[in-house]
């Protein structure tokens, strides 16, 4: 009989995820995604602005805070958009909206024209916000859903180069380092990525970015014909993969987040070309991480808790949370099952990967918000 063993850390805390609402409510809301991200040992998150209306004003950021504040069981703090309407052709106004967003992105979409991307850095530094870069060149993509590697010219399938992310990466580094904005990198997903942040790091750039549980855990060798393989960028190949894990060992990349991107089941239930872009994580992180990379010694437990909680804090300001914590229990292996999610979102590669780590309490400023 295995004696049970339960690990106390500090709740986790993911910068990026999606929750939906307003405007996609039939996707996630905040209520089922503040659920989901208690049961995975969460309990400070932050949702990307790729909404209906987008948070590109003090009014429409308004309304999302409303919904927050009725129905998130634990802390939501939202980005608000880089551009109105995330169309990449106006900026919002970085000084009315600093006090009510934790930073500004336009996730979902990269900033294609790099003299608005220098505008923005520019309003980001002297408003002392951060910068969150979706790091996407839309004329590199041609039609491309999943990695322009081996398995799409194997199978068929059109591909997405690494260059449409480090390249724009590279685009935005050499700003950052001009204008000494806070610049911090989405789900980076390539070995060219990391090399260019670990090297701008090292001529002191104001640089942070995170990598999400599937690019460090998959790449194209394990891609199925089903569409919760498939979210953007897309699982690379092995080297990417490795550059990633030397990434988190050496301290180029700072932390991880899930990229939580709940759709409905049939948005993805057509096949890795039509398929909706985006899997969901919230749940899973912790024990595929804990698995994958703590029990292989990839890592340390401390590591995935900087990773995972203290170092998102820090960078985002997130101030402290001394009460706040989670229990996973690390004695005993479980299934990951996608229909036990209390997201509404329940497509992910993981399900039905044997884990260990699972969360069994979460508390949030003293109170329990999630048991088993």
């Amino acid at each position: 009989m295995v004696k049970e063993q339960i690990i106390r850390c500090p709740a986790l805390v993911d910068v990026h995820v999606h929750f939906r609402e307003p405007g996609f409510s039939y996707k996630e809301t905040i209520l089922s995604g503040s659920r989901a991200a208690a049961a995975g040992g969460y309990t400070c998150v932050c949702p990307m602005p790729n909404l209906n209306p987008a948070p590109d004003s003090v009014e429409n950021l308004e309304k999302e805070l409303e919904i927050i504040k009725r129905d998130a069981c634990i802390e939501v703090r939202p980005y608000a958009t880089i551009t109105v309407g995330r169309k990449g052709n106006e900026l919002v106004d970085f000084a009315a909206l600093k006090g009510k967003a934790v930073a500004f992105s336009d996730d979902g979409s990269g900033v294609q024209r790099e003299e608005m991307m220098l505008r923005a850095m520019e309003a980001a530094a002297a408003n002392g916000c951060i910068l969150a870069a979706h790091c996407e060149d839309n004329s590199l993509l041609n039609g491309g859903y999943i990695h322009d590697g081996e398995y799409a010219r194997a199978h068929g399938h059109r591909g997405i180069c690494s260059r449409s992310e480090w390249g724009q990466i590279a685009r935005d580094l050499e700003l950052a380092a001009r204008t000494g904005c806070a610049y911090h990198v989405c789900h980076i997903s390539t070995k060219e990525s990391v090399r260019l942040i670990r090297e701008a790091k090292a001529s002191g750039v104001n640089v942070s970015c995170e990598t999400a549980p599937h690019y460090l855990l998959l790449c194209e060798n394990d891609l199925q014909e089903d569409g919760r393989f498939k979210m953007n960028p897309p699982l690379r190949a092995e080297e990417d993969r490795q550059a990633l894990l030397e990434g988190i060992q050496d301290g180029t990349i700072d932390m991880i987040a899930t990229d939580h991107a709940p759709h409905t089941a049939g948005e993805k239930s057509r096949g890795l070309e039509h398929s909706a872009m985006g899997v969901v994580g919230l749940e899973t992180a912790f024990p595929v991480l804990y698995t994958g990379l703590v029990r292989t010694g990839i890592i340390s437990l401390d590591r995935l808790v900087e990773l995972m909680s203290s170092a998102p804090r820090r960078r985002f300001n997130l101030g402290e949370a001394p009460e706040d914590y989670a229990l996973f229990d690390i004695s005993a292996p479980f299934v990951i099952d996608s229909g036990t999610f209390r997201s509404m979102g329940h497509s992910t590669p993981f399900d039905g990967m044997q884990v260990w780590g699972r969360c069994v309490r979460t508390v949030y400023k003293g109170k329990t918000v999630y048991s088993i």
